[in-house]
């Protein structure tokens, strides 16, 4: 990777520190900053995506309004089943888990959606449908994995959430624990149970990412403990649902699947969370980690390092931030859009503002890495059609170049983004974004995102496998590339 730009960092370093001491602080205050942080730095290190596979055409039932969703396969995640099988797994948000081979050659291993009936939802909200899946790591032994799906119509009626949810709730997020008879077998066979239930305000920004800490030795208090990422359900803008310890939206939340002390005994609240013993009532929910968020859209641990967690928050209308996730860290949202001050009233550019002088009482936690968007001069407060999507840290050595970097993205353009990790550190500047080019792995040349997936929406996400290759997706249309190689470009 290119050196960072020392002279621009520090530049930003020292507007935020102006932002905290200047005199003139409150008279700042009132005029939004017209150009937040740095545009992404391009780099000469240009990945090589080499086409791996095509998974099979599916659609939403019923048929989607929303073109957004009219696609061929909406999938949203790729990782490896751990039990040295060297099976790979992808979620279809239209309901279907398939499992691949090194050859790219894919098959159905679940249908959730049919297990699920008809209040299975996948065909209105973005991140719909069969979210996200998680391999328990002694999967090989007991057979148990976790997903998590949307559920609708009398679902809404018939069934209640576990945690607090808003009145006229547009969406539940189940949690679902299943465990295979025979972990070996191709396709599922088994039972399944509920473990968590959720409600939203909306059919967006619900629970989109599952996972286990893969850092965690079997033994230990962290192993097989499952992390949840809780969107704001839409309900955070100038609101208090993510700053309301009281209930689950806009949270990281942490259980233990095994445990029996949480509502109707479905799960455990790990004693370690910070406030599973909080003093300051009863209302506090012990499930929260973290909170704070507007749509913690994907999340991931670094292997190596610090073996910090991070998290990819997608932004209101100005500020895409990644987060690195401590206990009881307080992102800020809805009073902090990233590094700056969010307000909702009498913001009639839905701008940011610079932080207050007395900023430290408030105990926020700012971004270790964070890019901006340009707001339409038409629309400054419409949807800027910018999402961040959180990926990886490289740590395998089949690409030296990549070692160290976290990779992510702006995932609707399909703009594949890197920083270093040792630059990722929270208290300081955020880390220096460059913008990564792209060739194609089967002609040689330049490329783009919109190129490879035929589509001006490429709808970008990340997966990785045991060994740390790095996989590229598309909801446009159902196609997966691998990262090959690096090239240095023009």
């Amino acid at each position: 990777m290119p050196k960072p730009r020392r002279a621009r960092t520090a530049l930003l370093a020292g507007a935020l520190l102006v932002a905290l001491v200047a005199p003139s602080a409150q008279a700042a205050e009132e005029v939004p900053i017209a150009d937040p942080l740095p545009d992404p730095t391009p780099s000469r290190q240009a990945l090589v995506l080499t086409e791996f596979a095509t998974l099979p055409r599916s659609e939403s039932v019923p048929p989607p309004t929303d073109a957004r969703l009219k696609r061929w396969a909406r999938i949203t995640h790729l990782g490896e089943v751990p039990d040295r099988s060297g099976r790979l797994f992808v979620p279809d948000l239209n309901g279907i888990l398939h499992f691949l081979d090194r050859t790219g050659a894919s098959r159905p291993y679940l249908d959730v959606a049919a297990a699920v009936g008809p209040d299975f939802w996948s065909h209105q909200g973005l991140g719909s449908g069969l979210g996200a899946v998680a391999f328990h790591p002694a999967f090989a032994r007991n057979g148990v994995f976790y997903t998590v799906h949307t559920e609708g119509r009398a679902a809404l009626t018939t069934k209640v959430p576990d945690l607090p949810a808003p009145a006229g709730a547009r969406l539940h997020s189940v949690v679902t624990q299943w465990t295979a008879a025979d972990p070996r077998a191709g396709t599922f066979g088994g039972t399944r149970r509920e473990v968590l239930r959720l409600g939203f305000a909306n059919t967006y920004h619900t629970i989109q990412e599952i996972g286990f800490n893969p850092n965690a030795a079997p033994g230990s208090a962290e192993y097989g403990l499952l992390y949840i990422g809780a969107g704001d359900g839409a309900a955070g803008a100038g609101g208090t649902v993510p700053q309301d310890l009281a209930v689950p939206q806009g949270k990281i939340l942490r259980i233990d699947p095994a445990g029996t002390d949480g509502p109707g005994g479905k799960y455990g609240v790990p004693p370690a969370n910070p406030f599973a013993r909080d003093p300051a009532g009863a209302a506090t929910l012990g499930e929260i980690y973290a909170y704070g968020l507007r749509n913690p859209h994907r999340f991931s641990w670094d292997t190596g390092g610090r073996r910090q967690l991070l998290v990819g928050n997608v932004g209101e209308h100005r500020v895409e931030a990644v987060y690195e996730v401590r206990p009881g860290d307080n992102f800020g949202w809805s009073n902090r859009e990233g590094p700056f001050v969010y307000r909702k009233a009498d913001n009639p550019t839905c701008g940011v503002f610079p932080l207050p002088a007395d900023d430290a009482r408030y105990g926020y936690t700012y971004p270790v890495a964070a890019f901006d968007h340009t707001p339409r001069a038409d629309r400054p407060c419409g949807d800027s059609g910018s999402a961040l999507v959180g990926g990886f840290v490289q740590r395998g050595w089949q690409i030296p170049e990549l070692h160290g970097v976290y990779v992510y993205a702006e995932g609707v353009g399909g703009r594949i983004l890197a920083s270093d990790v040792r630059e990722m550190r929270r208290g300081g500047p955020p880390a220096t974004t460059y913008q990564l080019p792209l060739v194609d792995g089967a002609t040689g040349l330049p490329t783009t995102m919109r190129d490879l997936a035929g589509h001006s929406r490429v709808d970008l996400r990340f997966g990785t496998d045991r060994s740390g290759a790095l996989y590229v997706l598309s909801k446009a249309n159902g196609r997966i590339w691998k990262v090959t190689d690096v090239v240095t470009v023009p």
